[in-house]
């Protein structure tokens, strides 16, 4: 049995959600198909600037909030699907945006349904992000909105680009998972000023990090997915506050959204505008 979904405190059941999506700014599916379904929320955080009237369904992570890349409101206003081949299928879209996880039995069973279909990767860098939003916007016929998007990156990096001395920054994700070296943030974190400091302990990509590495050579900055001031669920997130605390160590929590870490796309422009603030803050 389908579980409610629940929205602003409220418990909609499933005629409610489907007369909600009806009425929402986006058209859903026609009879025959058509439009374009993302599997790939990190698809989705660039098709709802790139083709907002064409999406039939985006993936159902963009709902939630440890997976998302764009506003609850904007995600709400789109059919969502769980990724399944056959509900995917079963749409008969114009065009399937998935990724590089994608399994081979759905991946198969697109090509025998005829669907066109677009796998994006998960570039480590700006310019490979770039080119990624090329690649879709081409595959949409909206190649101007990729320019655009493009633009805006290039000039949100250009304000952002610290020329001063590096501080030691770490950047957790949640818990004891912070972000390591060669990757899309690393390199944000780079050219807003900071050094990666997961990196400095030898950390590579996104991967736990142990709380003796920090207390024992603490960052001058924790970039933390919840306000500064309050203790995140996790247990880790708060034993690692009171270790620090305890060592004197002058370490300066700053607020970095979950919905920053994501992806790539147009949430890097987001992303260099809060680290420039940061670094601008730290004296």
């Amino acid at each position: 049995m389908a579980l409610p979904f629940t929205t602003n405190g409220f418990c909609w059941s499933a005629a409610a959600l489907l007369l909600f999506a009806l009425s929402s700014c986006a058209a859903p599916p026609t009879a025959g198909g058509g439009g374009i379904v993302s599997i790939n929320p990190c698809g989705d955080a660039m098709l709802v600037e790139l083709a907002p009237d064409r999406i039939a369904s985006i993936s159902h992570y963009s709902l939630d909030p440890a997976a998302t890349s764009i506003p609850p409101e904007v995600a709400r206003r789109y059919r969502t699907n769980a990724g399944t081949a056959e509900e995917i299928v079963a749409m008969r879209p114009d065009l399937v945006i998935g990724d590089t996880f994608t399994s081979p039995a759905a991946r198969g069973a697109f090509e025998r349904a005829g669907l066109k279909t677009l796998y994006l990767d998960s570039p480590n860098t700006i310019e490979g992000s770039k080119e990624q939003v090329t690649k879709l916007a081409a595959a949409l016929g909206v190649e101007p909105a990729g320019r655009a998007m493009n633009a805006r990156i290039d000039r949100a990096v250009s304000a952002a680009t610290w020329t001063g001395p590096k501080v030691p920054a770490l950047l957790w994700i949640g818990g004891n998972l912070a972000n390591g070296g060669g990757t899309l943030l690393d390199e944000m974190m780079v050219r807003a000023g900071f050094s990666n400091h997961a990196a400095h302990y030898g950390l590579q990509f996104t991967d736990t990090l142990p709380i003796e590495h920090v207390v024992i050579d603490p960052p001058r900055v924790m970039l933390v997915p919840y306000a500064p001031g309050r203790m995140a669920s996790s247990r880790a997130a708060e034993m690692r506050g009171r270790a620090i605390a305890r060592t004197g160590a002058k370490v300066t929590q700053a607020n970095f959204p979950r919905n920053l870490v994501n992806c790539g796309g147009p949430v890097i422009a987001k992303a260099m505008t809060r680290l420039a603030e940061v670094r601008q803050s730290i004296r």
